[in-house]
């Protein structure tokens, strides 16, 4: 039985939207980092050319033409003052600059103009734009905003940035969203931009529950996206409260009482929703409308079990290697489980890949697999070398950052792909009776029962 679902009128819009938001904070965190400093007027050009490249795709994608481009970009340059409130701010907590009077409305005109224009541009002489799930492409983007939120967390774990920032939800009695962005250094930078980022990532999840909610008619997607918008919501909580240990407004750190144990869970958890969203974009695409229950092989179930297992066995790795990174204990417990995370992966993978010659999807998955197992063993070598070398005692430097933190996200992705792993062998595999053996034939039977002589004798003519 296939699945169906009903068409969201605006999700091309706020999928495109979204994508490009995402992207625009992707090429901002990036920019600003102290390894790459990019310099202020070439970032500006490469985010200004995101938006136009958003109207392009909604241009190009969408049956809408170049009329797509301005909610694209109406919808941009709302998603992107949760970061850009930041320029309305004075010296003074929450205190509203006169500019964004006109600053505002400005941005905004700014945006859709480059929008529309990337709209017209994919427009010109391109072909019918065939139909599209924008929810899944919206699912991809929450997908891909979460690992990039895993990616900025790790980067505030390797700096011990977590507690630079002493208040929450404020920082430093500022709104969270209008703190001002010339405050925005050092360790202050690496937390307040990943609050920044959660942010962005609840309203991605909040947006897709609710296009969920609206097209889907399968109870367990929208059973699984409400689960995802309270994990998301769950997650904020507990990284507040990892902080300042109560709930409290003080920006005083005599006031707060900050939780290590908090931060590991934390991170788990982030690590179980980036599960959760990639679950819903598997379940969502195309292709799994598409497929069904048909391929009978002999070995389903010991595929669709080791997928489980191996997923499971991420969930309780990724546990050990939150303890390590916080706690700074059970590095060997950590890289005993590594070993066996490492062979059941490579199981899996080589499974996958070897024994389904007929299913190209579960073929790359097992591909990708063994390259991320090979991958996140030498990342594995590399922090526990680093680590060795720049003791906690002195800080970080960015090559240690850079290598715990690749560690770490990588072990996500291996996450990501088991789990897609385990739901494509549900999705595909169907239990293949046994081969009966040649002596076990009917006709083998038969041929034994047949008297010499007669019309079944094998001898006569």
């Amino acid at each position: 039985m296939t699945s169906t679902h009903r068409a969201s009128a605006h999700s091309d819009i706020v999928a495109i939207a979204f994508g490009t938001t995402v992207l625009m904070w992707t090429l901002g965190y990036v920019g600003r980092l102290p390894p790459a400093f990019v310099p202020s007027p070439l970032l500006l050009l490469c985010l200004l050319a995101c938006v136009c490249g958003g109207g392009l795709v909604a241009g190009r994608l969408t049956p809408r033409g170049w009329r797509g481009g301005p909610p694209v970009g109406i919808l941009v340059a709302a998603l992107n003052l949760l970061i850009l409130g930041s320029l309305l701010t004075g010296d003074r907590p929450n205190q509203i600059v006169p500019s964004a009077l006109w600053w505002l409305p400005g941005w905004a005109i700014v945006s859709t103009g480059l929008a529309t224009a990337g709209a017209w541009l994919g427009a010109r002489k391109s072909p019918p734009p065939r139909e599209r799930d924008w929810v899944h492409a919206l699912a991809v983007v929450a997908s891909g905003a979460t690992l990039l939120l895993i990616v900025v967390g790790g980067v505030v774990t390797g700096y011990g940035a977590g507690l630079a920032v002493v208040d929450w939800p404020n920082s430093f009695g500022y709104n969270m969203f209008l703190y001002p962005l010339s405050r925005m250094t050092g360790n202050v930078y690496y937390e307040h931009s990943h609050r920044l980022m959660g942010s962005l990532v609840g309203l991605t999840t909040l947006v897709l529950v609710v296009q969920l909610l609206r097209s889907e008619d399968r109870r367990s997607i929208r059973f699984l996206g409400v689960a995802a918008l309270l994990m998301v919501v769950a997650q904020g909580i507990l990284g507040g409260l990892r902080v300042t240990g109560r709930l409290t407004l003080s920006t005083s750190a005599e006031d707060t009482s900050p939780s290590i144990t908090l931060a590991v869970v934390h991170g788990v958890l982030g690590q179980v929703f980036l599960g959760t969203t990639v679950s819903i974009a598997v379940s969502t695409s195309p292709a799994w409308r598409r497929s069904q229950r048909s391929y009978p092989a002999s070995s389903a179930s010991t595929d669709q079990t080791l997928a489980i297992l191996l997923t499971a066995l991420l969930v309780m790795q990724l546990v050990l290697g939150a303890i390590q990174r916080h706690m700074i204990r059970g590095l060997l417990m950590h890289i005993t489980l590594a070993c066996v995370v490492a062979l059941a992966a490579v199981g899996s993978g080589v499974r996958a890949w070897g024994l389904y010659h007929d299913q190209p999807i579960l073929r790359r998955l097992g591909i990708a697999l063994l390259a991320g197992t090979a991958g996140q063993l030498v990342l594995g070598i590399g922090a526990a070398a680093v680590t060795g070398i720049w003791k906690r005692s002195v800080a970080a430097p960015p090559i240690q950052v850079l290598i715990t933190t690749a560690h770490q996200a990588l072990g996500a992705v291996l996450l990501a792909l088991a789990v897609m792993l385990a739901l494509w062998c549900f999705r595909l595999l169907r239990q293949a009776p046994p081969v009966p053996h040649e002596e076990d034939s009917p006709a083998v039977g038969l041929r034994e029962k047949v008297p010499a002589g007669t019309w079944g004798d094998p001898g006569r003519p």
